[in-house]
């Protein structure tokens, strides 16, 4: 009888077994509920361009050392001393220095110079004082002569006509002696006053780039020009200006105060996406400093020229976006990650990037809940953001898909898409994007396919 009831027990066992054996394949090999399965979405779809940027201001002071440094030969110069990056400045305090060491070099130079320059002008004063008194000199003794020989003449009216010749001879020789004495001492006077003028520009040269040194050497103390927050300037390369960096006589910023009222997020997109960019379009802005805080923005300026940042070998587009929001919590050189909407589709139906497949080229199919199993339907895809694909033909909106591959994947049955819809399908996107389709006559009907419209942003 215990035999009779342990055999019954075990029939039973195996006869529960193999159902629940069955039934596991007949579901293609484990429980349904370990497929992750989502819904198809119908409604706006938003196509979007995710990027990063960094945060500046829109308006800021630049804090600037001497312009004047290339005037005297000095095209980079060392920041010697900086303030903490980030700390608030009042109006006319301290900011940054700059080494003094090579304007000191030229201060002595322009010393030296001054004083021989100095030195030369008053031996020119001299040398040109004793010439002129010398050439006075002559002219009075000059004077002297021709009185002297005027005087033998009238003296000599009773002498023989040959003596009286000789002595108005001699009067007139005194006379252009005198003439020419006055010439000379013209000509003398007017060489005095042109080395005197001369040496004098040539002092008063030396004088002036002295005190221009002089006067640099005191701006090497930088101070804000304006209340605000230190940042701290980058290079051509993206490098902060740190103590020890160098700044250029044609570009002296050290630092900026930025108006942290109107904040922008500039950031980079490559070549591909760039032509998606438009000014206004919306943009979500998030944080990485603070994830929890959303911001929105608006594209206000899209390059049109390219450039090679550095480390990188792609060609990128700055585009600046405008913050809306003012927020305190908002800092320059913060992290951001924007959203751009470069346009939407209006009540279209969409599935999870994962949740659709390739086979072979070009058929692409999702995994549809049949029931309680699954079939790989045919579909035809559209647009797509970084999170999911617009269907235009092969689910409608009461459909499930699933997200992860079923066992036996490759056995599952494949429902092709009729030609028809295909082709339906195919002019809907024709005619949504305005091109005309020269594959099929012009009077050929036009056949109903999902409505979609694109709105601009």
């Amino acid at each position: 009888m215990m035999k009779n009831k342990r055999l019954v027990w075990i029939v039973a066992s195996l006869v529960v077994l193999a159902s629940l054996l069955t039934w596991w394949m007949m579901s293609g090999g484990t429980a349904q509920t370990d497929i992750i399965e989502a819904n198809v979405k119908e409604g706006p779809f938003e196509i979007l361009v995710t990027t990063t940027g960094e945060l500046e201001p829109k308006n800021s002071v630049s804090v600037r050392g001497p312009s004047a440094l290339e005037q005297y030969g000095i095209y980079q110069i060392k920041v010697s001393d900086l303030v903490p990056e980030g700390k608030v400045v009042a109006k006319d305090e301290f900011v940054a220095s700059l080494d003094p060491t090579e304007l000191t070099s030229k201060l002595k130079e322009a010393d030296n110079d001054f004083v021989k320059f100095q030195a030369q002008f008053l031996q020119t004063q001299l040398d040109t004082s004793l010439t002129l008194r010398q050439a006075r000199d002559e002219l009075v003794n000059q004077r002297f002569a021709v009185t002297e020989r005027e005087l033998v003449l009238s003296q000599s009216k009773y002498e023989p006509p040959a003596t009286i010749r000789q002595a108005e001879i001699e009067v007139e020789k005194a006379k252009r002696t005198l003439k020419q004495s006055i010439e000379n001492y013209t000509i003398k006077r007017k060489q005095a006053s042109a080395k005197i003028t001369e040496v004098q520009a040539s002092l008063s040269t030396a004088q002036s780039k002295k005190e221009g040194i002089m006067d640099l050497l005191n701006q090497l103390t930088i101070k804000a020009p304006s209340p605000g927050m230190v940042i701290y300037r980058r290079n051509w390369s993206g490098q902060k200006i740190v103590v020890g960096g160098t700044i250029s006589s044609w570009d002296p910023t050290v630092a900026k105060l930025p108006d942290l009222t109107t904040m922008m997020s500039t950031t980079y997109i490559n070549e591909v996406d760039v032509r998606k960019i438009k000014v206004g379009q919306q943009v979500k802005i998030g944080l990485d400093a603070v994830p929890d805080k959303s911001l929105t923005g608006n594209v206000v300026s899209v390059a049109n020229v390219g450039e090679q940042r550095p480390n990188s070998d792609a060609k990128v587009f700055e585009v600046r976006i405008q913050v809306n929001e003012k927020d305190t919590t908002l800092r320059p050189s913060m992290t951001t990650s924007n959203k751009i909407t470069t346009g939407k589709l209006a009540k279209v139906l969409s599935v999870p990037l994962d949740a659709v497949h390739l086979l072979g080229d070009s058929l692409k199919f999702v995994f549809r809940k049949d029931g309680g199993s699954y079939v790989r339907q045919e579909v035809l895809t559209d647009l797509a953001n970084e999170d999911a694909i617009v269907i235009s033909a092969g689910i409608n909106g009461a459909d499930i898909v699933a997200l992860s591959t079923p066992p036996n994947a490759d056995k599952l049955t494949l429902v092709p898409l009729a030609p028809a819809i295909k082709k339906a399908a195919k002019e809907a996107a024709i005619k949504a994007s305005g091109i005309k389709d020269t594959t099929k006559p012009a009077s050929a009907p036009v056949a109903s396919g999902p409505s979609k419209t694109i709105v601009a942003q």
